[in-house]
């Protein structure tokens, strides 16, 4: 008779399961884009045929001739003039007849590296103004915004708007920007009990059947979003970034660079029997360069860390801190983090979550410098949902949970959790702030906007 492996479970990254045995993507004609969500609110991964170059280059062809020439070329620093904007924003959202696409890409900002304040003098009211590289724009085979040259995605209106909205004038107030995504203490449970029962098994008899159950058993996942609309693309972004980084974690979604999965690294005598490893993306909170008199700031570095929390899951489901820690998990988010520039730039979602954080942290500074009365702007559209609807984007509130199966030896694998985690207003903490020693970030600045007439955006 022939020795099969008993099932040892290892728990890991909520919303996913892995299980056991090779298995890669579902095609290889078809890449992850993005994702979906159903009528009932179950976000799924959206596949896509590979683009070859040639249809690439048409959609650029065809973007750049419908853009103003001037908004075609390049700018190492475009600037936006914030309330010149709503106002522009205001007058077309009153037609009734759509957004200009300048306007809701921002003039083609691809990031925001500098907010300038410039108070008001006399009777005369001040100007914000962001400012960072730009470029045309497009369409990618997903659907996202992105430069026409670089790929990067656009920072979007709408974003900041949720941004402006979760941190608006008036007081300061410590404010969480969050999602996660999570199992339920019942499938939890319902998963230790479906594995206890197993028994000894045939891997290679009864791999698709494990997997069966085990999603059976766990069933959907919650997904939780507070701090921003459920509705507004700020928070569909930050709940597929998570959720894809989960798949890149435990191999269901290829790593768009040189460095080794969770699952590749990971290794039974490292990993606890009940351990869940949970994995969520916080900001850099030291990337804040503030000029001296504190009219200005500069975004520096790239803004988002991931970060690992392991935990235990007891027999109830519950879960609480584990006494050791994965090294596995602690390699694989360093390793994140570090070549985070250059996923960014093959996944364009990250690029997206962190203009996110970039936008959080402006949201915060204006309000904690109170540069809404420093320049006497309300802010009255953008921040007012009737006046300018952000929330018309599909509310995800479960996740089916992804199988992938790794047999190690003779013990089963099956990673679960995390999230993505926001508290902008820490950046601006005095122990995180960065001095502006060689005056640069005041000389962007200059003392006074130099506003063009009749413009809301300039190079």
């Amino acid at each position: 008779m022939p020795r099969f492996p008993t099932i040892q479970a290892t728990l890991g990254i909520a919303g996913l399961v892995l299980l056991a045995t090779a298995a890669g993507t579902a095609h290889a004609q078809l890449q992850p884009s993005g994702v979906a969500i159903d009528p009932q609110g179950v976000l799924r991964v959206k596949l896509v045929p590979e683009e070859n170059g040639r249809l690439t280059a048409e959609r650029r062809r065809a973007a750049e001739a419908s853009l103003p020439q001037e908004l075609r070329r390049p700018s190492p620093l475009r600037k936006v003039a914030l309330s010149r904007l709503e106002a522009e924003l205001a007058k077309h959202a009153a037609t009734g007849h759509g957004i200009p696409e300048e306007i809701a890409n921002l003039a083609g900002l691809t990031r925001v590296r500098y907010v300038l304040v410039y108070p008001g003098k006399g009777k005369e009211p001040g100007e914000i103004v962001l400012a960072g590289p730009a470029e045309g724009w497009m369409l990618d085979a997903a659907g996202r915004t992105v430069g026409v040259g670089s790929g990067r995605p656009t920072v979007l209106l709408e974003d900041l708007a949720a941004a402006m909205r979760a941190f608006p004038p008036g007081q300061p107030a410590d404010r969480t920007l969050l999602c996660s995504i999570d199992p339920t203490d019942a499938g939890l449970a319902a998963m230790q009990q479906y594995l206890r029962q197993l028994g000894r098994v045939n891997p290679a008899a009864d791999a698709g059947q494990i997997v069966a159950g085990l999603k059976e058993s766990l069933g959907l996942q919650d997904v939780r979003i507070d701090g921003v609309p459920p509705a507004s693309h700020f928070a569909q972004v930050m709940v597929e970034a998570d959720y894809r980084m989960k798949l890149i974690g435990i191999g269901l979604e290829p790593v768009p660079v040189r460095m080794r999965s969770w699952i590749e690294l990971a290794g039974t005598a490292s990993v606890a029997a009940n351990a869940l490893q949970r994995w969520y993306f916080v900001p850099d909170y030291q990337c804040v360069r503030i000029a001296e008199d504190d009219l200005a700031i500069e975004l520096v570095g790239e803004g988002v860390k991931l970060a690992g929390a392991d935990e235990v899951v007891l027999p109830d489901g519950r879960r609480q801190a584990a006494d050791r820690e994965d090294r596995a998990s602690k390699t694989f988010t360093e390793t994140f983090t570090k070549k985070y520039p250059q996923i960014a730039a093959a996944r364009p979602v990250y690029a997206q979550l962190r203009s996110l954080v970039d936008l959080a942290v402006v949201a915060a500074y204006l309000q904690e410098h109170d540069g809404y009365g420093r320049v006497r702007w309300a802010a009255t559209t953008l921040l007012d949902e009737q006046a300018y609807p952000i929330e018309t984007h599909p509310v995800p509130t479960h996740v089916e949970p992804a199988v992938h199966a790794v047999w190690r030896g003779r013990r089963l694998l099956t990673p679960i959790g995390g999230g993505v985690m926001m508290q902008p207003r820490r950046a601006l903490d005095a122990e995180n702030l960065l001095a502006d020693e060689e005056a640069a970030v005041a000389a962007v600045h200059g003392g006074s906007p130099e506003l063009p007439e009749g413009r809301w955006w300039w190079d």
